[in-house]
């Protein structure tokens, strides 16, 4: 993706772009979406501009998480100043994962926090880095995005997105607006799904203990069509669910969001 503003109308009030301006913001893709899912980028675009943003994606980098997560601070204080860098002029910084996005909101102040120089730069771009659905619902106030999905779904609330940012009734809000679709709670739905990054290489049997778990709720909930917020989850469950010759179909809830379910499912064989 290249970086390439697009201009749209001006955004609500509560946004923090100039008046009669819209709010410039900078797309942070992830690592995951960029190698594995490049469409859940493109469906953040799009969810971002009809909501009155002008999109920038700037040359970025991994916003270091499996660095932090393995104890190496050094690398991930490197990678993590290339993003601030990055990302610094924006009015926003909106991210398709609760997972990076915790990372820079919840940890970059922590990773910088005996640091005079850096710190007041983490905490500003901390400040105004929000996940997708989140930024969408609390501070655009779109929830309707004009999309139809005449399918069942169930929902899986990502550990970090529901736990470090609070992120849980805001997906349901614009899965409400999407014209035939029907959620469907699933059993436990903010259970982790086993991920965790480098937890699932770390501890393999009991990550697929938790997923195991977790698919049979997924089942159980009678939905053909399991969505999530993080590309890490979904791939996780998607490789559950194809191992044991299940049939659901495994996308990212900006894929339904924005009408961008062309490409085939996550774990889908070709």
């Amino acid at each position: 993706m290249s970086e390439t503003p697009r201009n749209h109308e001006s955004a609500p009030e509560k946004a923090k772009a100039s008046p009669g301006k819209p709010p410039r913001v900078g797309l942070f893709v992830t690592c995951l979406v960029d190698l594995m899912r490049p469409s859940v980028g493109f469906a953040a675009a799009r969810l971002l501009e009809e909501a009155g943003c002008t999109v920038h994606v700037p040359a970025q980098t991994c916003c270091g998480q499996p660095a932090y997560n393995s104890g190496d601070r050094g690398t991930t204080r490197d990678l993590a100043e290339q993003v601030i860098d990055a990302f610094a002029g924006f009015d926003y910084v909106v991210v398709p994962s609760g997972s990076c996005a915790g990372m820079i909101r919840t940890h970059y102040p922590e990773l910088f926090h005996d640091d005079p120089n850096w710190l007041p730069r983490a905490n500003a771009l901390a400040a105004k880095t929000y996940e997708l659905t989140s930024f969408l619902v609390d501070v655009m106030f779109h929830t309707r995005t004009g999309a139809s999905f005449h399918r069942r779904v169930t929902y899986h609330d990502s550990c970090a997105g529901l736990r470090e940012l609070g992120v849980q009734n805001q997906p349901r809000k614009l899965l409400a607006g999407v014209e035939g679709l029907e959620l469907v709670e699933m059993p436990e739905s903010d259970v982790c799904c086993g991920f965790g990054g480098t937890f699932a290489v770390k501890y393999g049997e009991i990550s697929n203990a938790i997923v195991e778990a977790k698919t049979k709720n997924i089942t159980d909930s009678g939905a053909p069509v399991l969505l999530a917020g993080d590309l890490g989850c979904l791939m996780n469950m998607a490789g559950k669910l194809s191992r044991d010759g299940k049939t659901v179909e495994v996308r990212h809830v900006a894929e339904v969001l924005a009408g961008m379910t062309e490409e085939p499912a996550i774990g889908a064989q070709d």
